[in-house]
């Protein structure tokens, strides 16, 4: 991947949810997300999903995308995207939804913010939370080439990140 033509924000998610995805202690905790965890797999259409906390986020960067930085609050990433002939494209327009239920059963709706850069387009949702709290997410995409409904569900264990 040439990150060069990579989109700013897509190549700071892409860091934070890879490199720090130990830092974000998720469930499974103690070990690197598999690609199980990550991703889940429809046909030719694969969503991935990553949550990190929004205060790794570059302030300038979320300048830009009028992201709140916090350290109680994670960003939950969601994109699509299609395998056609060997290759893979980068993120695809969808409809994107979801909710994020804490282990006493409360409820929030997700609210995702669409970004666009270049051909990617990928959905970010910010979410506040307490220090060790489980949430359990529900996604809901609907690539807009294809009109099905793709359904993810995952675990995450969230920590408030440590002040500096």
């Amino acid at each position: 991947m040439n990150l060069r033509h990579f989109p700013r924000l897509a190549c700071v998610i892409l860091l934070l949810s890879s490199s720090l995805a130990w830092a974000q202690k998720e469930i499974p905790s103690a070990r690197e997300l598999d690609e199980s965890e990550r991703s889940k797999t429809f046909g030719s259409y694969t969503v991935h999903f990553s949550v990190f906390n929004s205060a790794f986020v570059p302030p300038a960067v979320a300048e830009i995308y009028q992201i709140n930085r916090a350290r109680n609050q994670v960003l939950v990433n969601i994109s699509v995207t299609q395998s056609k002939d060997g290759k893979t494209s980068l993120g695809l327009p969808a409809k994107v939804s979801g909710t994020a239920k804490n282990l006493i059963q409360q409820m929030q709706t997700l609210d995702f913010q669409t970004i666009s850069e270049g051909e990617a387009t990928y959905y970010i949702a910010p979410l506040k939370h307490t220090n060790e709290e489980v949430y359990n997410f529900a996604i809901q995409v609907i690539p807009e080439q294809s009109g099905t409904p793709l359904e993810v569900r995952f675990s995450r264990k969230l920590y408030v990140q440590e002040a500096e």
